[in-house]
């Protein structure tokens, strides 16, 4: 464990753990809750559900979804290629033959910004054992709302499961640190043309950034393209961190119970059904 790798080994598993398995030579991970006696708890897209962004996202999503197919199910979870939504499979299918991750919580600043890849550790701190397991046991049996690439996505799900926090603004619940560093600097007019030629969220997020470089001020500051790769990776460092849910300020923290009831809401319906308490820690401007 370390600002170059979050690998762990299995036996160093503990019920609770937010783990990762990459997939498609790292260009998407896909994330879980591990439960004990070689379980996890994760939250996909249905097989020929795979289809549904519009972009060549759509290629990976399926790497969500367990490796066996109808003809060979996994001997310890059946046939689960059907399936979509919450679930629960052996540790083998969550895999799908990658190597085992281990998501971190309550890193600091400068090591989170040191983790280039985004959907590796997060600022936020975990809850307690039995609150995450409680959660992700809940989830499984009432769902997580519909998967959302960019909304709702895996990641979302395990960091629920870990914190019970969810982002709330005008334009979206629910942000992972795979895409929430795109999304921010997807802002920029100029990003569109080139998230098209972008094959994965990162790729995407680090074009998005140099878009954002040209289309601002801060192009007066590059003379060279060793000038404008800096200025760019700053940029999306810090789209990044100001995107993460522990830093952010547009963070409830909503009990599993509520949570099912919330998803199915427009989030005009939600923001007026909200707590006082929980309304006076929305901050749209984040």
């Amino acid at each position: 464990m370390g600002v170059l790798s979050n690998k762990i080994q299995r036996d160093q598993l503990r019920p609770g753990d937010h783990i990762y398995s990459w997939r498609h030579a790292y260009l998407y991970a896909h994330h879980g809750i591990y439960v004990g006696e070689g379980k996890v708890i994760h939250f996909t897209r249905g097989a020929g559900q795979e289809i549904g962004t519009g972009t060549v996202l759509d290629r990976i999503i399926f790497s969500s979804s367990p490796s066996h197919s109808p003809d060979n199910p996994c001997p310890k979870c059946g046939d689960q290629s059907s399936l979509d939504g919450v679930m629960s499979s052996c540790i083998d299918c969550f895999l799908s033959g990658g190597d085992l991750y281990l998501f971190e919580y309550g890193v600091n600043v400068a090591f989170f910004i040191a983790k280039a890849r985004g959907g590796t550790c997060t600022h936020a701190p975990s809850d307690p054992q039995q609150d995450v397991l409680h959660r992700a046991f809940f989830l499984l049996q009432n769902g997580f709302g519909s998967y959302d690439i960019f909304k709702n996505n895996c990641e979302d799900f395990a960091i629920y499961c870990k914190t019970g926090l969810l982002v709330y603004t005008s334009i979206s619940v629910l942000r992972s640190g795979q895409a929430s560093s795109f999304l921010a600097a997807a802002r920029s007019g100029q990003a569109s043309s080139f998230l098209a030629a972008a094959r994965s969220g990162q790729a995407a997020s680090f074009l998005a950034a140099a878009s954002a470089v040209v289309s601002s001020p801060l192009r007066f500051l590059t003379t060279s393209f060793t000038g404008l790769g800096a200025v760019s990776c700053g940029v999306y460092c810090v789209s990044r961190l100001v995107s993460d849910i522990g830093i952010r300020r547009d963070v409830i923290k909503i009990p599993v119970e509520r949570l099912a009831a919330l998803l199915g809401r427009d989030e005009a319906e939600v923001g007026q059904r909200l707590p006082l308490k929980w309304s006076r820690r929305i901050n749209l401007r984040a």
